[in-house]
């Protein structure tokens, strides 16, 4: 298939979600069932591909999970961005379902830590900086001294800290330059990019669940695959390997899939309402976010009460209580009585668990390559794809089924194995 003729066949699916071309792609199998397998899962069948999908939890949605009961918690800070293809992909399948965005009233509680004092406005650095074309800002250099010589180090260091609200690392002005500045470019967008699935993420992945089995993919749960049933997996069929980047390696006992990720408590807790409360705390000090996610959808929690989130990366050596100390520190300045009001709390740790983050003289492209040979193919949040956040997941998703459905039409129509691309 030519350049033209994959271009016209991908419009033509993005309008009709088909291509008309059942069972004629061979068989496709996907490991893992979050974000990046369900993609694959459905990008597969859509091309026509017989495809099964193994998750090894009883439920599908990996990190894209959202708690049982009263609180309605994702496993971390979670959005779509309206401006990304991801979002794009799933409205025209009509699997976004009802999503809101920031209510205005709330945008005017958004709140800043800058020298250990509230503020209602960021630093006129910080908003000179984030108009700054992306493409203007270095990729072989930090981030710190590239935006220290833009807007001085006081504004170098409170953009670092903003943007390390879609980082998760906990020193986002010693990355790439070009990578920070994307980020930060499209965190301060007007109107704000981000939009929440109503209910959380697990209606979301519900409704990619429900999608793909309407397709005729085949989803078994409950079904753990090792090394030895990926071999018997790919005499089948190529493979998408839709896991962690540290789950691949293992499964594919290959060293080289290893990529920086962050490392940052996550703090999520109930607390009876009140007048005045912030909508969202940034901490421009250090990095470090809060957010009222029941502003924008009241269900997450039960009447009379506001659900809080939120997120503080810490260095390698650093334990969690460094992390839960910052996050009650921004939580007395935003939310006065928060301890008298608790009603549910949660803490946990996600290392390595975040996305990849790329260091200076690095870019997406030199994360671990989707193609791994023998029939192989890799997706996840730490691969080499373009997107911020969950994005990475999807775009990596979708280019590894795409791939995978080539290389099995070759074996279906040859008779052989062609996987070796």
């Amino acid at each position: 298939m030519g350049h033209r003729e994959h271009r016209e066949h991908r419009e033509h699916t993005e309008r009709t979600g088909r291509t008309g071309r059942s069972g004629q792609a061979g068989h496709v199998h996907v490991v893992g069932g979050g974000l990046a397998g369900l993609t694959a899962a459905i990008t597969a069948a859509e091309s026509g591909a017989r495809v099964t999908l193994h998750e090894g939890h009883r439920n599908l949605g990996g990190r894209a999970r959202t708690a049982d009961g009263p609180y309605r918690t994702n496993e971390g800070p979670h959005a779509v961005y309206q401006r990304g293809p991801f979002g794009t992909w799933l409205a025209r399948r009509d699997l976004l379902g009802p999503v809101v965005a920031v209510p205005p009233r709330e945008g005017l509680r958004f709140r800043f830590r800058r020298a250990g004092a509230l503020r209602t406005l960021p630093p006129a650095a910080l908003l000179r900086l984030s108009r700054r074309d992306p493409r203007t800002a270095p990729v072989d250099g930090a981030f710190r001294e590239w935006a220290t010589g833009q807007v001085g180090e006081d504004g170098a260091r409170a953009a670092a800290n903003f943007a390390a609200t879609a980082l998760f690392h906990h020193d986002p002005g010693a990355l790439s330059a070009r990578f920070v500045q994307e980020r930060l470019r499209r965190l301060t967008a007007l109107p704000p990019e981000a939009r929440y699935p109503v209910g959380g993420w697990a209606r979301l992945v519900e409704r990619m669940a429900a999608h793909a089995r309407g397709l005729g993919v085949l989803v078994e749960t409950a079904a753990r695959v090792d090394t030895a049933t990926l071999g018997e997996l790919a005499r089948t069929g190529p493979v998408v390997v839709a896991t962690s980047l540290g789950a691949a390696r293992a499964l594919l006992d290959d060293a080289s899939l290893t990529w920086e990720s962050g490392r940052t408590v996550l703090v999520d807790l109930a607390v009876r309402t009140r007048r005045g409360d912030a909508f969202v705390v940034s901490d421009l000090d250090a990095p470090g976010w809060l957010e009222r996610f029941t502003a924008q959808d009241p269900s997450l929690a039960p009447a009379g009460e506001q659900l809080l989130q939120g997120q503080f990366a810490i260095g390698p050596d650093a334990r969690r209580a460094e992390g839960v100390a910052r996050a009650e520190a921004l939580l007395d300045l935003g939310f006065p009585g928060w301890r008298e009001r608790t009603t549910w709390r949660v803490e946990a740790l996600a290392d390595g668990r975040t996305g990849a983050v790329d260091r200076p003289g690095t870019t997406w492209r030199d994360r671990p390559s989707v193609v791994r040979g023998d029939g192989v193919f890799l997706a996840g949040d730490q691969v080499a794809a373009p997107g911020l956040l969950s994005e990475v997941s999807f775009t990596s998703g979708r280019e590894a089924a795409e791939l995978a459905v080539r290389a099995a039409g070759r074996r279906s129509t040859s008779g052989v194995d062609l996987n070796q691309s």
